[in-house]
């Protein structure tokens, strides 16, 4: 399979210039140049960079200047630091993986889709020069298989509109159900040899997203550790996970239920992502994986050390969600007793 260069070892800023009140003072403090030297002392090689829409435009689609500036800033940042950059367009008018930001009718409505592109060609255009140390990522997490068809279709629009400003740029390409790996065979094929297949990972979620009160069926109250076996995992997404209690076939089946859950569990998730990139001769990229600040410090250990020898051994680059707070944080004061060793994993 091939490899996605110079983006093996990454993390996210999440939570910076996306899934925020996108004031000056958020801008301005979340996330600083400093972070950037953090990073870098940490042997990472890229930063994962989610923005909204509302970072660069108006509620009618104008362009904010200052906005397209502190992107230009945050680039500089990483190319002072020896870092690259995926841009990735968290949020565009009419479409957000979360329902809460109240963003609709996307994939129903052509006005909002040229604008979608119109967008990117603007990046394009602004950023395409800086191939050497930037990626584009089209859009995070299409949610319903519903729009995988019509996600394919704009998708490869959108792809032409920015090789015509940025005919070498790497661009990262995922799927329904919020970038699944499942999704990747549904995937429009590579248009040229610089596409990316992208997907997200927070198996087993029941584990990852223990208490999360935004999942479906969660109890706020419930723990787990990691070690557990496959039939406890099993009962437990069953009871805790509403999108588990009708399927026929889970993540834990062909699992002996009295094992302890393993390294054989994550392989096998990634297998059929795999043998899709090796097919088509695209590289593939986990831009999302991590686990909940309800989890203690050793449990989400043992989990980064389960789940990166899996991408090490399929040579799966990836970044880890996310660089602080966001219910994820790894700089968070919480994780001080094992950051040591599990930034060496990243």
């Amino acid at each position: 399979m091939r490899e996605f260069a110079g983006y093996q070892h990454g993390i996210d800023l999440g939570g910076w210039l996306s899934q925020c009140d996108h004031s000056q003072e958020r801008y301005d403090t979340f996330i600083t140049k400093d972070d950037l030297a953090v990073v870098k002392s940490w042997g990472l090689d890229h930063v994962r960079v989610p923005v909204d829409y509302n970072l660069v435009e108006d509620a009618e689609g104008n362009y904010k200047e200052e906005g397209f500036e502190r992107l230009e800033t945050v680039i500089g940042w990483c190319r002072e630091y020896g870092l690259n950059m995926i841009l990735d367009l968290h949020k565009t008018f009419g479409f957000s993986f979360d329902s809460g930001e109240h963003e609709f009718g996307f994939f129903e409505n052509e006005s909002y889709q040229e604008r979608f592109y119109r967008l990117w060609e603007q990046f394009a255009k602004r950023f395409g020069k800086y191939s050497d140390h930037l990626a584009f990522e089209l859009l995070n997490e299409v949610t319903e298989k519903r729009f995988s068809d019509e996600w394919n279709r704009i998708s490869t629009v959108c792809i032409g509109k920015i090789r015509a400003y940025a005919p070498d740029i790497w661009i990262l390409l995922g799927g329904y159900y919020n970038n699944s790996i499942e999704s990747l065979p549904d995937l429009a094929m590579p248009v040229d040899d610089r596409i990316v297949y992208n997907f997200h990972c927070y198996e087993p979620l029941v584990f990852t997203h223990q208490g999360a009160h935004w999942v479906d069926g969660m109890n706020t109250e419930f723990r787990m550790p990691f070690d557990c076996t496959y039939g406890q995992y099993l009962e437990y997404s069953m009871k805790y996970l509403d999108c588990y209690r009708d399927l026929e076939e889970t993540a834990f089946s062909g699992f002996d239920k009295e094992q302890m859950v393993g390294p054989r569990y994550f392989e096998k998730m990634v297998e059929n992502a795999v043998r899709v990139a090796e097919e088509r001769n695209v590289p593939l990229y986990c831009g999302e994986y991590g686990v909940i600040d309800r989890i203690t410090p050793e449990d989400a250990l043992r989990w980064y050390k389960m789940i990166t020898a899996c991408y090490d051994k399929f040579g799966i680059g990836r970044a880890a969600w996310t660089y602080r707070e966001m219910d994820f944080g790894i700089v968070d004061a919480r994780m001080d007793s094992v950051r040591d060793e599990l930034v060496k994993l990243l």
